[in-house]
């Protein structure tokens, strides 16, 4: 598993050959089976593939045009209402103080690096784009106020494999017992 996640790199340039469907399946089947808090899995999965669409979410992403050379998108949204009992009608946007908010986010983040390594390791290069407001990209998708866009994951064939970049060694980032 080491050398999976020491090899994966963010990739902004795709082959224009279509995603096998069986590989988008276990990238979709990794997300699955990321744990959560209390198993809740607060996380929905929306794939886009039809060019009208990918053209609508990279426009909502800050115009980021080399989005669109990937043949599909994986839009993770987290959703607060799974970690609570009530039905919260709230708008969450990025200042949102609701602390469920925060668990959603943390537990669909976990499904997401999943979902990244498994494309990894299918053959497929990703980049998780967080380069969006909330209220531009819920109304393109039709998702609710009440759910929180994590990320957009565009997926393909990688034409590209950019070199390495420079990770922080583990000694300036561990500490044992206390800070």
């Amino acid at each position: 598993m080491i050398e999976s996640i020491q090899q994966r790199r963010s990739i902004r340039k795709y082959t224009s050959d279509p995603i096998d469907p069986e590989k988008l399946q276990s990238v979709l089947e990794a997300a699955r089976l990321a744990p959560s808090g209390n198993n809740m899995q607060p996380w929905t999965f929306i794939v886009v593939q039809s060019e009208q669409q990918r053209q609508a979410v990279m426009e909502t992403s800050h115009h980021q045009t080399w989005m669109m050379e990937a043949p599909a998108f994986i839009v993770a949204v987290a959703d607060m209402a799974a970690r609570s009992d009530a039905d919260l009608a709230i708008y969450l946007d990025e200042n949102s103080p609701h602390w469920e908010l925060k668990r959603a986010i943390r537990d669909t983040a976990i499904a997401i690096e999943n979902m990244l390594l498994e494309a990894d390791a299918q053959g497929l290069g990703t980049c998780w784009v967080g380069f969006f407001v909330q209220s531009e990209i819920r109304p393109v998708l039709g998702i609710p106020n009440n759910k929180f866009v994590l990320g957009v994951i565009p997926i393909g064939y990688p034409a590209e494999q950019p070199p390495a970049r420079q990770r922080k060694p583990l000694t300036d980032i561990v500490r044992y017992e206390k800070w």
